[in-house]
């Protein structure tokens, strides 16, 4: 197995390789990974990304999976890095986080078969695809603001070559506490399922993305809090969450809703719709307070 990282280094956007601790680029500069301004592992046209996969999400939910895989686009507007802020916009409060594994795709890809599909994987790495539920009323659909507003995509810290996802662990932590905890065996579909599954009608290009589920347990987050995600050989993806520098207009648009679908949804489906029941910041303890 191969780490490659995108860095800012001298402040042009270049491919490094991972050795140790250190990242060394095509010309022999090296910088410590602690030191490196980290950019996502590819710059895709576009990022898939699959509703239920983890056995875990749909029991939380009390569903059946479908007969096959469904799937929504998040736009490369939302695609984020390691280390960067997640923005919860002013006005809104039910951002939740979704470890994941993402699938990189390394050569134009169309119609092939899942045995084959390994051949048009570069890699992989570790995402988090964060959803902001207060627009679930207007959105469920499509989950375009949902799972696609700026920054809602973070993917990194690189890509691993030659990675087998078969039997490894995912987790997610939140300030410190382990929040989501599974294992890649207990997805309905694999990885290479899905790359097949959606090349049949959508040509696959280099760079392109796809998210592959996350396990039960996806929670709201705060302003403040450190949101890790780390799969077993991919590494560990860390963000923190700030609030947005500006409200969600009131002029335009649909706004925030906090329906009963909204918060059954944010809390993993646990609220008895007996009243609002707003997020509780004891679900884990906070690096700051929320203002």
């Amino acid at each position: 197995m191969t780490e490659f990282r995108r860095i800012l280094l001298d402040g042009y956007p270049i491919q490094v390789e991972r050795v140790g601790e250190e990242l060394v680029a095509p010309d022999g500069r090296k910088i410590a990974i602690k030191d490196a301004v980290h950019l996502a592992p590819s710059e895709p046209t576009k990022i898939v990304a699959v509703h239920l996969n983890y056995d875990s999400r749909t029991k939380e939910f009390m569903t059946k999976l479908p007969a096959a895989p469904t799937y929504f686009l998040k736009p490369t507007t939302a695609l984020n890095s390691h280390n960067a802020a997640v923005v919860r916009p002013e006005g809104c409060k039910w951002l939740n986080y979704e470890g994941e594994i993402v699938i990189i795709i390394g050569k134009t890809c169309r119609n092939i078969s899942p045995e084959e599909a390994g051949d048009y994987i570069a890699g992989y790495s570790v995402g988090n695809d964060f959803g902001l539920h207060d627009f679930r009323d207007t959105d469920a659909g499509s989950m375009l603001r949902v799972k696609g507003s700026d920054t809602l995509a973070p993917v990194g810290p690189g890509m691993v070559t030659d990675w087998d996802f078969r039997n490894k662990r995912i987790q997610t932590i939140v300030n410190g506490k382990v929040v989501q905890d599974d294992n890649t065996s207990n997805m309905e579909w694999d990885m290479h399922y899905l790359v097949a599954d959606i090349a049949r009608t959508i040509t696959l290009l280099p760079g392109d993305m796809l998210y592959s589920g996350t396990p039960a347990n996806s929670r709201p987050v705060f302003p403040g809090d450190v949101v890790e995600v780390e799969v077993e050989g991919l590494g560990r993806l860390t963000n923190h969450i700030v609030v947005g520098p500006t409200a969600i207009r009131e002029d335009v648009g649909a706004q925030p809703t906090e329906s009963e679908e909204v918060i059954s949804t944010a809390l993993g489906g646990d609220w008895e719709f007996r009243g609002i029941r707003t997020p509780s910041k004891d679900l884990y303890p906070s690096t700051v307070e929320e203002k």
